[in-house]
């Protein structure tokens, strides 16, 4: 997979894809990541990328011109073919909402832009001709896109094949399968006089699965309900849920009779 990231701010990502999986993922050529300063796409001689916002309002924002020319600049390096989908993603927190699923679906590509906007905004026609998706890592705003672009390269990174150690690894990740993932241990079995749960140590791989099966589903109930919802349950463990949620809200329950 190539990415190739529109940023002001390039050297923000020396760091994080220089180190652990993401290296290795570059060292092994399992994907090629391309950094693109938009200054270097400015049209005047002080390489000019924001301006004041028609109509009035606080901030600056960014020119549209920069950015269509770092995204043809892009097309025309790598032999773009128009009847392969580009995606051309625009980091803000208008866009749709980064999930796991989203990271799944972006692995499926051989290519992708990611473009970091800054200050108040990126200039509307940027939205409407040039990016094809837009995502947000959340309901919060962040000074610029550069953290979300990092956060889905690497979300997406991760799942292509060959980059992690075990090509199982990714697929007992928590949201992957709609579940949060179960608890995990390793040694000693006693720590400070806490147990590793004995299923964990006998051996009977069946068991052990059910088990953490069971685990997952307690932990999504606990702590993210709403998940469950769309969490691909068998119909018994559909009934565990419920028998697990009366358990859960039945103290609560009591206490609102009694008021």
């Amino acid at each position: 997979m190539r990415i190739d990231i529109l940023t002001l701010f390039p050297e923000m990502f020396q760091g994080p894809f220089n180190v652990s999986i993401f290296k290795r993922a570059v060292d092994q050529d399992l994907i090629e990541v391309t950094i693109h300063n938009i200054r270097d796409y400015a049209n005047d001689k002080h390489h000019i990328v924001d301006d004041y916002s028609y109509g009035g309002g606080a901030g600056m924002i960014l020119k549209p011109e920069p950015i269509f020319k770092a995204v043809e600049s892009i097309k025309s390096d790598v032999q773009f073919e128009e009847n392969i989908k580009l995606p051309i993603i625009l980091l803000t927190p208008q866009g749709r909402l980064f999930s796991q699923q989203v990271a799944l679906e972006l692995s499926e590509y051989r290519h992708m832009v990611l473009i970091c906007g800054r200050y108040e905004g990126v200039d509307e026609r940027v939205r409407q001709n040039i990016a094809n998706d837009e995502i947000s890592i959340g309901d919060y705003v962040l000074s610029g896109g550069e953290l979300a672009a990092m956060i889905v390269a690497d979300a997406v990174v991760r799942l292509i094949p060959g980059v992690l150690g075990s090509e199982t690894s990714p697929l007992d990740d928590s949201h992957v399968a709609g579940l949060l993932e179960y608890p995990q241990y390793t040694r000693p079995a006693v720590y400070n006089e806490w147990t590793v749960p004995e299923i964990l140590l006998s051996g009977n791989h069946a068991k052990i699965a059910q088990w953490r099966r069971e685990q997952a589903i307690l932990r999504t109930l606990e702590r993210r309900p709403e998940l469950l919802n769309k969490a691909n349950l068998t119909l018994e463990e559909k009934h565990l849920v419920d028998r697990l949620a009366k358990q859960f809200l039945s103290p609560f329950s009591d206490n609102d009779e009694n008021e």
